[in-house]
């Protein structure tokens, strides 16, 4: 299983252009396709990242289209198809609204990713937030956390096992015992749940250390021990002094500069850092990747 190895973080990113809301979006995306997707996944594969993200949405209102857009690629085909372009980065889903189907076809769907990647598929599940998108899937939007309380233990279950109440699959996973299931949300009940039923907790924003300190607390009075993955979304970083108006809030300047600020908005307790960039186009995207990961990333991921 894909786990943090002790004393470290691990960084990675959620993949830009495959996912355009409006709250994150950079202009080059609108007209970017799947090469800039390819170019960026290689040089994360290239770079040490561990892992890049796909997001999840069937299909969206039209109130919500003017700030969440409609493009949102499907994430499992999308991983399957970076699992051939790339040989050594994480595919995880951030997130896959696991309400939306039934626990067997996640686990059908997530350890087929696991076979054909060789072991890289990350199982980030969610529990959705859209009301209009499940009502149009015929799914009860107000069950949404029931649907998880009770799916997650399922999908371990087939991911784990051949065999589930005389059901049978394959192929199975590469990793032993099964690929890691990452639990997303910022709401009591979805820390509490990533606590008592995931093996790692993605924040849906920033975390904080109040967040970090009752995802610990509930976890240890779970009775649970051993590797657990807590996650934080730094600030947009730009590597270096732009030419340009990059946008308040976004980290700049020398690598020690940079380190500094990430690890000061950081709570104790994180080994996970997602890491986000500000850029004019995919070229300097790629740059920006593996700028970080040579100058930046060796300041922070040691804990």
């Amino acid at each position: 299983m894909i786990t943090v190895p002790a004393g470290q973080r691990i960084f990675g990113i959620q993949l830009p252009v495959q996912s355009q809301s409006t709250y994150f979006v950079a202009t080059w995306e609108a007209t970017a396709g799947v090469d800039e997707m390819a170019a960026m996944a290689k040089t994360c594969d290239d770079n040490g990242y561990a892992y890049i993200g796909v997001c999840d949405h069937v299909a969206l209102p039209e109130q919500s289209a003017a700030t969440m857009g409609t493009q949102w690629v499907d994430p499992m085909s999308t991983l399957g198809w970076l699992a051939g372009v790339t040989s050594r980065v994480g595919l995880l889903t951030h997130v896959y609204v696991l309400p939306y189907r039934h626990p067997l076809v996640a686990a059908k769907q997530f350890a087929t990713l696991d076979y054909v990647s060789q072991g890289r598929a990350i199982c980030g599940v969610g529990a959705g937030h859209v009301q209009r998108e499940f009502e149009a899937l015929g799914i009860d939007f107000h069950s949404r956390g029931k649907a998880m309380n009770d799916g997650i233990p399922l999908l371990a279950r087939a991911l784990e096992s051949e065999w589930v109440d005389g059901l049978g699959a394959k192929p199975r996973p590469v990793q032993s015992p099964r690929p890691p299931i990452w639990v997303a949300g910022s709401s009591l009940s979805a820390i509490a749940r990533a606590a008592r039923l995931g093996d790692g907790w993605l924040p849906q924003g920033p975390s904080n250390q109040e967040m970090v300190d009752s995802l610990l607390a509930q976890r240890d009075a779970a009775g649970h021990d051993g590797h657990f993955m807590v996650g934080h979304i730094t600030p947009f970083i730009y590597v270096g002094t732009p030419d340009w108006q990059v946008g308040e809030g976004v980290i700049t300047g020398g690598a020690q500069e940079i380190a500094h600020a990430i690890l000061e908005g950081t709570p104790r307790g994180v080994n996970q850092l997602q890491v986000r960039f500000k850029s004019r186009s995919c070229a300097e995207q790629c740059d920006q990747l593996a700028a970080f990961a040579r100058d930046v990333a060796p300041l922070v991921t040691t804990i």
